[in-house]
Parts: C-alpha cells; structure tokens; sequence
C-alpha cells in the first residue's frame, strides 16, 4: 500500500485537510453505490454528508482528496477510520483478479472504500432500504434526521439516538413516508435503547450469533442484518444479497461463489453490486438496470 500524508491546507473554500498520496478513493463512486444515504454532491464540485455526528465537505482536489470542517485531531479519530483510509484495497483487489467476474466488477470501480458508518444508522439505513429504491431511502432518513435529530449548522442533522424514536408512536413518523417501516425503525430503536438488542456485542459475536442478535428486531432479516454488520461494524465478512446482488449470482455464478473470497466478501459484494446495478451490459439479460427502478434495493 503506497504510503498517504495529512497535512492541514489552505484552499479557496478556506482552511483544510488535504491527502496527498491516496489512491484507491473516488468519492463519486464510493457515495453512490448504495452503502450510505447522506453524503450530496456540491454545486461547486465535492460532496457534504454528516457522519458520527458530524458535517463534513469533502472533494477530489489536486490530485488528492481534501476534507473541509475537520480538525486534524477529528480527522484522525473519525474520518480516517470512516473512510477506511488504512485499508489496501490494490492489494484485495489483486486478490479478487483470480475470478474474472471480480476482476471486471472491481477493474469497473477501483476508487470504492468501504465505509465504516455508526452501527445505529447502517441499522436503519437498511430497514428502510427494503424494497425501496435510492432516491427514496435518501429521502426517508433525510426527514428523519430533520424531524428526530441534533441541528449541527447549515441545513445538516445528526442522526437521531435510539432514545429519541424509542418513545414515539408509529404517527408521530408518518412525515417520513416510510409506510410499514416506520413499525420497524421505532421496534428497533425500542431494543437498542432499552438493551434487548446489543450492537456492540453484535460486532464481537460469531457472525451467526451476531446475525441473530439483530434478527431479534422486527423486520430484519439476514439481507438487512448482513448490511448492519457490514456497514455498521465492520464485519468484511459478510455478503448481503439484495435483489441485485442475487441476479448476479445466479447469472454469474451458477456454482455459487468462490471460497476464498470471505475474508473481503463484503468489498467483494459492494464492487460486484455497483457493476450490476450501473454498467451496462454487466447482467446481459437485464440490459442496463440502473434505468429500470432507479436503483433498487431489496
């Protein structure tokens, strides 16, 4: 892995972090391919999301990548963890070079990172991705960070705790047009945040205990406890299935996956979910699927 330095910057957007020597991070493809819902794109190029209880702008920018709203001290313990910036993902994806399948999945979008988002969040992030399609989803947890969560400054919110939904009723969330989802997000929040569910405990299980442990939540299933566990705790692997994901693997893998890509499974679906879903001709018998449902999630 080619060695990356952080050094604080002044830019034309004013002062901030700037990452010299990083490869393998394309913001672009990172924040769409259907892993988080709150990262935008900026009129003036770049991105604004809220992560960890935080607001931060980010940019590809001379042939770096800097981040605006951060100190050094918080970029070191959020955002570099965040974005799994200590990650070799040349080297995984040589790795995954043995299948071809992989190769052309991972060759297809080579800058996407992992992120390693709040377990809370992945949680529900995936509760409402269910059967439901990108736009929406951004949408739903958009109204429920607004209507539930902390005002961090210049139109962005916080995720709600646990503890703030734990105690509403099912009307109170009607505003995020959630439909039956509302039930489950508030069932969710009721477990964590009365310790029926643990997440931390969910993060050092066993992958079958840990599975369990979030399937105690109504609506969850493996698909979405899979993308928690990824998502929210870092579990590389594990392989959620969605729709997508699922049409893949019968088409191109009709004998089921190799082996000895568990250790990375989850780097490995989130290439291989990207591909299907955007690049033509990926899954013949779909033709372009992106233009179908405007990226469905199931």
């Amino acid at each position: 892995m080619a060695a990356w330095t952080a050094q604080a910057v002044q830019t034309p957007r004013g002062p901030g972090i700037f990452l010299a020597g990083l490869t393998d991070f394309d913001l672009k493809a990172t924040f769409t391919c259907g892993q988080a819902f709150r990262w935008r794109p900026l009129p003036e190029g770049g991105w604004r999301g809220v992560a960890l209880g935080k607001a931060c702008e980010i940019a590809q920018w001379q042939g770096g990548v800097v981040l605006w709203g951060s100190s050094m001290e918080e970029f070191q313990r959020l955002w570099r963890p965040y974005f799994d910036l200590d990650r070799d993902y040349a080297a995984i994806r040589a790795q995954l070079a043995r299948d071809p399948v992989f190769a052309r999945a991972a060759a297809y979008a080579p800058g996407i990172r992992v992120l390693r988002q709040e377990p809370w969040e992945a949680l529900c992030s995936f509760i409402v991705s269910q059967n439901n399609h990108i736009p929406r989803i951004q949408w739903i947890l958009d109204q429920l960070c607004r209507q539930f969560g902390r005002p961090l400054g210049g139109d962005c919110f916080a995720f709600p705790a646990p503890q703030a939904l734990a105690g509403r009723a099912e009307a109170e969330l009607a505003g995020l047009r959630a439909g039956y989802r509302a039930r489950y997000l508030l069932d969710a929040a009721q477990k964590v945040a009365g310790r029926q569910v643990d997440l931390d405990l969910a993060a050092r299980l066993p992958l079958p205990e840990a599975r369990a442990e979030l399937m105690r939540i109504l609506g969850v299933g493996r698909k979405v406890a899979d993308c928690a566990l990824l998502y929210g705790c870092g579990r590389l692997e594990c392989f959620p299935a969605d729709v997508w994901v699922k049409r893949a693997l019968s088409q191109l893998f009709p004998r089921g996956l190799p082996e000895w890509i568990a250790p990375y499974g989850g780097i490995a679906q989130q290439y291989l979910f990207h591909y299907v879903r955007t690049c033509p001709g990926a899954l013949p018998q779909l033709g372009r699927p992106e233009k179908r449902k405007g990226g469905e999630k199931q």
